[in-house]
């Protein structure tokens, strides 16, 4: 049986504790970041963690991310980190950055997959940070979504997929940015980006001197992790006109179609066909903080099709393409 705290108003930290406490014992329990809704248990503790796999469906092979509250306790599970590395997590955390590190013999086999590094991530958001401070270890904690279903922003979307399945569910209300941190790792002394997300490539290059984003017109190596039921294809040109025409195209020659628009471009696509406003061009942090509820709300009206506005790959612009690229199976079109 699962327990549900509420905790959107109020957090109340004895309670927090008590979860604390059974995560570190090996209880499961999914809980809010700032980035999306997470589902973690005890780092240390591979029967937990396999659990984890199980419940999510998700591949043996795809390793887990740790979250950690502490420098020290980022030092308890990494071994050798570079100067570079430690600016790094001076510049970002805690919040949306996850840096692999190379790992020691306490982290288990069933966190990172069987390779020799790990990722670790400092939270911002309160509850999770207090989470994992209260249980005293890191926590294995992979984004709590069903696999092959997008991220949660929002308890709602993900209840029904894991009541009963896990021990504890906190209800931290609406996450504040709404897509995966960003993923680097330091080679050579140079930071490659793994996984755009919201510390931007100009960010880190401030820190750094140096940035490489890696596959960045590429869809993920875990192409499930995003991919909807529906098929999806994104249009995307520096023309905005030529854009719309091409969607607008799609659109009539399709049979049911329902298209994700930036709001500057809604008036071109309704009332003709279903729109969905994803936001404003101007305000990307509230597009991408919405971005996995706008595709549950679009799948929602079994289109045959959802054709989504694409992005240009400035600043947040590319973690929001990397995200569409993997929900469209790489079915993009750039004019």
């Amino acid at each position: 049986m699962t327990t549900y705290l509420d905790f959107k108003n109020n957090i109340e930290e004895e309670n927090l504790k008590e979860v604390a406490n059974a995560i570190k014992n090996g209880k499961i329990a999914i809980f809010p970041t700032e980035t999306v809704y997470g589902i973690g248990t005890n780092g240390f503790n591979s029967d937990s963690v396999k659990r984890i796999y199980e419940i999510k469906g998700r591949n043996f092979k795809n390793p887990i991310n740790m979250l950690v509250s502490t420098i020290q306790m980022v030092e308890a599970v990494a071994n050798n980190i570079t100067y570079l590395e430690y600016k790094l997590m001076e510049a970002f955390f805690p919040g949306p950055f996850t840096l692999i590190l190379e790992k020691n013999a306490k982290v288990p086999n069933e966190v990172t997959a069987g390779n020799t590094t790990v990722g670790v991530r400092m939270p911002s958001n309160e509850i999770a940070r207090k989470l994992v401070d209260f249980a005293g270890v890191p926590l294995a904690t992979p984004s709590a979504n069903i696999s092959g279903k997008p991220s949660a922003t929002c308890l709602e979307d993900i209840i029904d997929d894991f009541s009963d399945k896990v021990d504890f569910m906190i209800d931290g209300g609406n996450c504040n940015l709404g897509i995966e941190s960003t993923i680097v790792r330091v080679i050579d002394g140079i930071p490659h980006i793994l996984r755009p997300g919201s510390i931007t490539a100009e960010e880190i290059k401030k820190v750094s001197g140096n940035v490489i984003i890696e596959n960045k017109n590429l869809p993920s190596k875990d192409l499930k992790h995003y991919q909807i039921n529906s098929k999806a294809v994104m249009v995307y040109s520096k023309n905005t006109k030529k854009m719309i025409d091409k969607i607008i195209s799609i659109a009539s020659d399709t049979n049911n179609p329902i298209i994700l628009s930036f709001s500057e471009d809604i008036h071109y696509y309704a009332p003709s066909f279903n729109v969905i406003d994803i936001g404003s061009k101007n305000n990307l942090e509230n597009v991408s903080k919405n971005l996995f509820t706008n595709l549950r709300k679009a799948e929602i009206t079994s289109p045959s099709l959802i054709i989504l506005e694409g992005t240009a790959e400035d600043g947040l612009g590319l973690a929001i393409k990397n995200r569409l690229i993997n929900v469209c199976n790489n079915n993009y079109i750039e004019i």
